[in-house]
């Protein structure tokens, strides 16, 4: 792994050469040796040869076939290594759990999340993903405007570790970049199933996110429940609903799952 080669007609991939990074994001991620673990956009295999080390089967996903040769060059007599050559929104995930730890394509980060924290909800458990700093800021902010990052709070920590060094990266990207840890919740009080209902019922509260909790509530709660929700989960109704929490959000739509019927349940 030459640090100093830069690809031959860079395609605008920004490999991750920093190894201190590197070390962090698989121990961050507790990868162990029985984990499956995803290597998102693998390009050179800087990351995946670390990955290798600590784990006994690791999945490198790469769509360009240049990057792709290289990896079969460098791990093509690793059993620990499974090489996929395909356009990662049309890879088929495993049904079984998997952990992550990827220097992902900053090009596709709301897609890649998607794909993780809510389509695989069932089999994502952790990872650490190396990506652009804007939007792992907007993951972690105080006020909530997007449905899928309540979603994501809702069954999964989400924590930005620290901004990372554009020198961390060859060629150095032009943006700022973050690492950010994700871990999974236990969350009791709403199956796997539930999470299309769920996301509807997220959509409908954030539709308008300034409109003050009491108002929102209102237009699927009688106004005796509001009352008692506001009790029960602490909820400021004058505030606007963006300000909720995500548990505070699921609170209210279990609640509506109990006294609401199903005909009057928001649906996108």
């Amino acid at each position: 792994m030459k640090k100093n080669r830069v690809p031959v007609r860079f395609t605008g991939q920004h490999f991750t050469i920093d190894t201190r990074l590197i070390n962090d994001a698989i121990r961050l991620a507790d990868v162990q040796k029985e984990d499956l673990v995803l290597d998102i956009g693998a390009g050179l295999g800087f990351l995946t040869v670390h990955l290798a080390k600590n784990s006994d089967n690791v999945i490198a996903i790469e769509n360009d076939r240049r990057f792709v040769s290289e990896l079969r060059s460098k791990f093509g007599c690793n059993k620990k290594v499974n090489i996929v050559a395909i356009d990662y929104m049309r890879f088929s995930f495993p049904q079984k759990h998997f952990k992550v730890v990827s220097n992902i394509p900053y090009g596709i980060t709301s897609d890649i999340l998607k794909s993780l924290m809510f389509t695989n909800l069932e089999y994502f458990t952790q990872g650490c993903l190396i990506m652009q700093l804007e939007p792992a800021q907007k993951l972690v902010q105080q006020k909530f405007f997007n449905p899928y990052v309540v979603f994501y709070h809702t069954f999964f920590r989400l924590e930005l570790m620290y901004e990372i060094s554009p020198k961390s990266f060859l060629p150095p990207p032009t943006v700022k970049s973050a690492l950010l840890k994700i871990s999974k919740k236990k969350c009791e009080n709403i199956g796997v199933e539930m999470k299309e209902k769920y996301l509807d019922f997220l959509y409908f509260m954030l539709h308008f996110p300034d409109l003050p909790v009491r108002t929102a509530l209102k237009k699927i709660f009688r106004k005796q429940q509001v009352r008692e929700l506001s009790e029960k989960s602490g909820l400021k109704l004058d505030n606007s609903v963006c300000t909720m929490s995500a548990q505070q959000f699921l609170e209210c739509f279990v609640e509506m799952l109990k006294v609401v019927p199903d005909k009057f349940h928001p649906k996108k």
